[in-house]
């Protein structure tokens, strides 16, 4: 791994058509040909079409429904708060699951009754996870344990619960040892995952975690090369990933976030050789993951 050392912290290597790559970032160049100067991002939505993607058999739906399931112990991806209606038994609910670490978001009824398709509400709805997820430090240990490199994807704030299926599906084929979600800003580990990852889901471990910043921190001490998936990097199969290596991929609008992009050794890229100057993050995941799995398992870039 002393190559390694060559490009650490130096993502200067134009990849791809004009000199850049990108797997997902959206380019504000493109819009009027200045570089956007305001250092913002485009807003996240929470909401697709006005509703949560999430599958209706995982919504649980009322105050008693909610609070049974807040008892059960059952890990719940989120929780939707009538704005405005914090009494009675829902103050309760709401202060549990923010004590949980449970993303909690008030919206209006109108979102609700969407959601709720008919049902009586009560103002108050969870989303519970398809599956238990698992912590990272238990993430690690197995695959340290496995004897294999260890390779795991961060997926970071990807909304789109067709794309995080695919990118699972990616995971599982190419062997990595886990997926790293973060709690907000993101899909969960609903139906409609599940059925895009085509089984992949029953396979691999899944982490969700409240800050992802953190998470890369504690993987770099326990020695993980981080890679982030972005424009301007080196070409992904000219990169040494044959080592602990974490890859991010980034949301479908806005790419890794610039923290995460600070804290990676590497920012990898694909070349461009078409019109359109980016490929789909589900695409992008298998590119960079299967090329890193190649490495690992032949020891050669």
């Amino acid at each position: 791994m002393e190559e390694k050392k060559q490009y650490r912290k130096n993502p200067g290597y134009g990849a791809g058509k004009n000199g850049t790559g990108n797997t997902g970032r959206y380019d504000y160049r493109k819009k009027d040909g200045n570089e956007r100067t305001d250092g913002g991002e485009k807003p996240r939505a929470s909401f697709r079409d006005g509703i949560p993607q999430t599958d209706p058999d995982q919504l649980v739906i009322g105050r008693n429904a909610v609070s049974e399931l807040l008892k059960s112990g059952r890990d719940i991806d989120k929780l939707w708060v009538k704005k405005g209606e914090r009494v009675g038994s829902l103050i309760q609910i709401v202060g549990e699951a923010i004590g949980r670490g449970i993303p909690v978001a008030e919206v209006e009824a109108s979102k609700l009754d969407a959601m709720a398709g008919g049902l009586p509400h009560q103002g108050v709805i969870a989303s519970a996870a398809l599956k238990q997820y698992i912590t990272v430090e238990e993430m690690v240990e197995a695959a340290k344990a496995s004897g294999e490199k260890p390779l795991i994807l961060i997926a970071d704030c990807v909304e789109d619960p067709q794309n995080l299926g695919a990118m699972i599906r990616v995971a599982e084929c190419c062997g990595a040892h886990g997926v790293i979600l973060p709690k907000r800003h993101a899909v969960g580990l609903t139906g409609v995952v599940g059925k895009a990852s085509a089984g992949a889901l029953e396979h691999v471990p899944v982490a969700k975690v409240p800050n992802l910043a953190q998470t890369v921190d504690y993987l770099k001490k326990e020695g993980f090369w981080i890679f982030a998936a972005e424009a301007g990097g080196q070409t992904y199969y000219e990169c040494d990933m044959n080592c602990a290596a974490a890859i991010i991929l980034g949301s479908e609008g806005n790419g890794v976030s610039r923290l995460l992009l600070d804290k990676s050794d590497a920012i990898v890229s694909i070349p461009m050789y078409g019109q359109i100057n980016s490929l789909n993050v589900s695409c992008a995941t298998a590119v960079i993951l299967n090329e890193a799995a190649r490495q690992q398992r032949t020891g050669t870039k």
